[in-house]
């Protein structure tokens, strides 16, 4: 094989993201064909590609070998379990799963049938993260210690109440980024899990906000703040921002902005994102710099047959960890990892 030919499963804004990837800046890819959701016509019209009815007629097409599941969060289990039982490779946009018993499945089933299964992390390619993950790597600020995440969006009564339930909660929904992030920074798994969740301007089962408070393995600690239903202006810098202390120095990483980092010298930036305008722009170079370094990585694993660097093994510890906050929210208690089966 020298080209993957991948079908993209969901129309909405995720899927136009990954569309516009594949078609203008992936290498030894091809986009075959999109199915899934009322705007599947369309956008495949737009890119000149078939659109199929349903998300599992395209899932069993025999010119697709990779598939892109950009769908609601309570449908990737589901889905890539049946494109999985169909050899198909996968990338799954994050959360993997809703559940841990779909994110069990389908790691079983790309591990029986030699498949690539990714999860979907553009933080992990975002630029302002790779230089401070760099940083890290080489010993810069020493042992990470402690890591304070931070992801919290105005709160907008036209759109917000809709998003929390196509995400099944915003922890779960976006805060999974500043889960896999933590883990990602601090290079160690996650003990013993605290929460406390709520909805405090959108009626919803499924929560706004959450505060979530993680001990590692190796004694390291982070606090993960996440909410969509905070009022106007919200806080600066953006809604992605994280606060690193490590042995001897620290860093401090804006994911759309600054990387500073502060030694016994002072601060300095080692990084800037050029600007770009997310509502106006939202295909912008500067946005999608990352989805297509992901993306890349997902063609190149399928090509060199090798895992990719976010498995589907991390996309399972992150749910899991959110899942464990809303257990420890529920119970009163702090929860031990890893969780039972079936929890």
């Amino acid at each position: 094989m020298n080209q993957v030919r991948i079908g993209i499963v969901g129309s909405g804004f995720m899927g136009l993201t990954h569309t516009e990837v594949i078609c203008r800046y992936l290498k030894n890819a091809r986009l075959m064909a999109v199915g899934g959701g009322s705007r599947a016509p369309e956008l495949a019209a737009r890119y000149g590609v078939a659109a199929e009815a349903n998300a599992e007629m395209l899932m069993q097409r025999d010119d697709i070998d990779a598939v892109i599941i950009t769908t609601p969060h309570a449908l990737h289990g589901p889905q890539a379990i049946f494109a999985a039982q169909h050899g198909k490779h996968l990338l799954v946009e994050k959360p993997l799963a809703t559940i841990l018993e779909d994110c069990d499945r389908m790691i079983e089933l790309c591990r029986q049938n030699r498949r690539v299964l990714m999860t979907a992390q553009s933080q992990r390619f975002r630029q302002a993260n790779v230089v401070a993950r760099r940083l890290i790597g080489e010993g810069a600020i020493g042992q990470v210690e402690m890591v304070s995440e931070r992801q919290v969006s105005a709160y907008n009564p036209e759109d917000t109440e809709g998003l929390i339930r196509e995400t099944a909660g915003h922890l779960l929904g976006h805060g999974i980024h500043n889960i896999d992030r933590a883990r990602w920074f601090m290079g160690d798994e996650v003990s013993l899990v605290g929460g406390v969740s709520a909805s405090y301007n959108v009626p919803s089962p499924h929560p706004g906000s959450s505060m979530t408070l993680l001990r590692f393995r190796e004694g390291g600690a982070a606090t993960i703040w996440n909410s969509s239903e905070c009022p106007l202006p919200s806080f600066p810098p953006s809604s992605f921002f994280v606060r690193v202390m490590g042995a001897e120095g620290l860093l401090e990483v804006d994911s759309y902005g600054l990387t500073r980092m502060g030694t016994a010298k002072g601060w300095e930036v080692v990084y800037e994102q050029p600007t770009f305008n997310y509502a106006q722009e939202p295909l912008s170079p500067v946005r999608l710099q990352s989805f297509t370094c992901q993306d890349q990585e997902f063609v190149d694993a399928i090509l060199e047959q090798r895992s990719p660097s976010v498995t589907g093994e991390d996309g399972r510890a992150a749910v899991e960890i959110a899942l464990a906050s809303f257990l420890s929210h529920r119970s009163g208690q702090m929860i031990s990892l890893p969780l039972p089966r079936h929890a």
